[in-house]
């Protein structure tokens, strides 16, 4: 009998606290390529969470290029400050299980014994608010098989640490509303940076808390421009709207392992991501955590 396997839903999911720029191209890139090479669909989805770090109108910018660069997505983007309501109700959830705590401990403090937390708050039943809220992490892995990199090894320290689900200010955490949207969203597979590579334990616990099978996990190369230093909006990245869209894409699928044919070098995105559609292999694509820019130029 033949075994059927869910629908390919994969996801891009840039966080609008500043434009587009190319380490965020290559992460849209690699999952766009691996969702339409296997006929599946790609969403797009807006982290836009942290409200203090969004900058207005980014959102528009962001999708924007996406279409100069030929990335055209399926289905509604979602937006996480529209869902706090379903955050809210999952973090309750947590609570009735007694899967969370109140901790009133400071960034200060946790930084004062080495940066990570020590469960500190465990058993003391806090309630009087503000607290942030963690989530008991009771026998995450500290392996997982990655689908670029292979088998992968985290710091048993980070994968005993119980890390927050709701900030002290009422924001909530990535690692809660990440997963909570790769569930809803029906996700089967997330290709991102490998900058979150050592977060998928938790993320995949998280999943299984939740009573959903977790997505697999590939992770992409870095763009850096020196060692431990990515392209990234904090670290002002340029933005890649106004660059020459046929030469980026080029560079964009050389930086993952498929260069092009040099007919095509100069040709519409559109045909670069067809030809690449057709040849994508995450085999192909380079296993180095980072890489230096500087080669693409």
């Amino acid at each position: 009998m033949a075994v059927l396997y869910p629908a390919y839903i994969g996801r891009f999911a840039p966080s609008p606290s500043g434009p587009l720029h190319f380490g965020s191209l290559i992460a849209a890139v690699g999952s766009y390529l691996q969702a339409k090479s296997q006929h599946g669909q790609w969403l797009v989805r807006m982290e836009d969470i942290d409200s203090s770090r969004m900058l207005h109108g980014a959102d528009s910018d962001i999708l924007h290029t996406l279409e100069q660069f030929g990335l055209h997505w399926d289905g509604t983007v979602l937006y996480q400050s529209q869902r706090l309501e379903r955050y809210q109700q999952v973090l309750q959830q947590l609570q009735q299980q007694q899967q969370v705590y109140g901790c009133q401990c400071s960034r200060k403090q946790i930084t004062a014994i080495g940066g990570v937390y020590n469960n500190h708050c465990a058993n003391l039943q806090l309630s009087a608010e503000p607290l942030a809220w963690r989530l008991s992490c009771r026998g995450i892995a500290t392996e997982f098989t990655d689908l670029i990199f292979g088998r992968q090894q985290i710091s048993p320290s980070l994968a005993q640490e119980d890390y927050i689900v709701k900030r002290r200010d009422g924001l909530f955490a990535y690692q809660l509303v990440v997963v909570v949207d790769d569930i809803d969203q029906g996700i089967t597979e997330v290709i991102r940076g490998a900058d979150l590579l050592a977060m998928t334990p938790r993320q995949q616990a998280l999943c299984h808390l939740l009573n959903s099978p977790p997505p697999r996990y590939g992770h992409l190369p870095l763009a850096v421009v020196q060692p431990g230093f990515k392209l990234s909006k904090q670290n002002h990245a340029a933005a890649i709207s106004h660059w020459p869209t046929a030469q980026v894409m080029y560079q964009a699928l050389s930086f993952l392992g498929h260069t092009p044919p040099k007919e095509l070098h100069q040709a519409q995105v559109s045909e670069q991501l067809d030809w690449a559609i057709k040849h994508w292999q995450l085999s192909r694509v380079p296993l180095q955590l980072e890489i230096n820019t500087a080669e693409f130029r």
